[in-house]
C-alpha cells in the first residue's frame, strides 16, 4: 500500500491537523489510513463493501454524518457532482475549521482546485503521485450540494449514482424485453435507483422484488421511486448478499468498471451470485455491453443460456436452471 499524500504532508510538517474530531469522506479500506486516529476519525462511506471493510479495520463509519468537527477531509470521487457535494458537506460540518481535499489528476482534482480557488484562499497544496492535496478554511459551499433531485425521466436520483441523469439505455432494453411470464419472487441485483425493479413490478404475476444495491445513496433514491409494498430493499454487496429464500428470477445490468478500467470480472461475479440466489428452475435475465465476454460463464453455470434481444451496443441473455457447483 503506497503512502498517501495526507500522510506525507503530515509527516513532513506541511500540513498540521487540528486537534479534535475528523470527518473523512469517501475513503476506502484499501487506502493508506495511517494519518487517521481511530479514536477521533469518523469515515463517511455509503458504499457497502468499503463501509464494512473499514469497520473490520476498527474504524468508526457512518453513512450520515452529524455534529461539528475541527477538520473534514474529502477523498475526491470520479463523479464531479458528488465531489462538489462532499466538499459542500465537509465545509458544513467543519464550519470555521479546516477542509482538506485529496484526489488524482485523472479524477479532476486540478479543475476542482481551480474552482475552489475562485471562492476561497488556498492555505496549502502538494502535488505528488499523479495527484494533488490542497486545504482551505471551511466556507459556505452550500450551492454545491444539490441533494436528491428528479431526473429527466421523473425518477429521483442523486449526484454520483449510476445513470443519475436518466434511464440507462441498456436497462431500458432489458426492461422493454422482459418476458411476459416473469412471475413469483424477483431479485434485482445492483438495483441502483430502482428502474429495472419498477418495471418488473408492473407485472401483477410478480409477488415480490428484492432490490440489492451497494450504494446506499442510490438505494435511498430507489425507496423514493418505488412505494409498491411488494418491494424489499437491501443495502449490501450484490455478489455476496444472501436472501432468506431463493428466488424465481434475477434481473440485472451489472457494473463492469473498476474506477476507469473495464473489468468484466465484476459482471462475472454478479452472474455467479445470480446462480446462487435462484431456485433450481429459476431464470436469469441479463443485459450487458456487447463486447463483454459473459457467454462462457453463463454456459458453465446454467443448463440453458441463450442470447436474446439486442442492438449494436447491448445484448441480453436468458439463462435458466442454475447448476450447483
Amino acid at each position: 500500500m503506497a503512502q498517501s499524500r495526507i500522510s506525507i504532508a503530515v509527516d513532513s510538517g506541511q500540513l498540521v491537523l487540528p486537534e479534535g474530531q475528523v470527518l473523512a469522506f469517501g475513503f476506502g479500506a484499501d487506502d493508506d489510513l495511517s494519518a487517521f486516529s481511530k479514536d477521533s476519525t469518523i469515515f463517511v462511506q455509503p458504499f457497502f463493501p468499503d463501509y464494512t471493510a473499514l469497520q473490520r479495520r476498527g474504524y468508526t463509519v457512518t453513512t450520515e454524518p452529524e455534529g461539528a468537527v475541527r477538520v473534514a477531509i474529502v477523498s475526491l470521487p470520479r463523479a464531479k457532482p458528488l465531489a462538489r457535494e462532499w466538499i459542500a458537506e465537509a465545509c458544513r460540518y467543519a464550519s470555521g475549521g479546516l477542509v482538506i481535499v485529496d484526489g488524482q489528476k485523472t479524477d479532476g482534482v486540478e479543475s476542482v482546485l481551480k474552482e475552489v480557488k475562485k471562492r476561497v484562499p488556498i492555505l496549502g497544496s502538494m502535488s505528488k503521485a499523479h495527484g494533488r492535496l490542497f486545504w482551505f478554511e471551511a466556507a459556505d459551499f452550500s450551492d454545491w450540494n444539490h441533494g436528491a433531485g428528479t431526473n429527466a425521466d421523473g425518477f429521483q436520483t442523486m449526484a454520483g449514482v449510476f445513470s443519475a441523469d436518466g434511464i440507462d439505455p441498456a436497462s431500458k432494453l432489458l426492461a422493454d424485453t422482459l418476458p411476459a411470464k416473469v412471475k413469483g419472487t424477483v431479485a434485482d441485483i445492483g438495483a441502483g435507483w430502482g428502474y429495472l425493479a419498477s418495471r418488473a413490478l408492473e407485472r401483477e404475476t410478480v409477488t415480490k422484488v428484492h432490490l440489492i444495491e451497494a450504494d446506499k445513496r442510490a438505494l435511498d433514491c430507489a425507496r423514493s421511486n418505488i412505494t409498491d409494498e411488494r418491494a424489499e430493499f437491501h443495502w449490501g454487496d450484490a455478489p455476496t448478499h444472501k436472501l432468506a429464500d431463493r428466488v424465481d428470477c434475477v434481473i440485472m445490468n451489472p457494473p463492469f468498471h473498476n474506477d476507469r478500467k473495464a473489468d468484466p470480472e465484476i459482471g462475472k461475479r454478479f452472474i455467479l451470485a445470480a446462480a446462487r440466489l435462484l431456485k433450481p428452475s429459476g431464470q436469469l435475465l441479463l443485459v450487458a455491453n456487447r463486447h463483454l465476454p459473459y457467454e462462457t460463464i453463463l454456459s458453465d453455470r446454467f443448463s440453458h443460456a441463450q442470447e436474446g434481444a439486442g442492438d449494436g451496443r447491448f445484448k441480453t441473455f436468458v439463462a435458466s436452471k442454475p447448476r450447483r457447483i
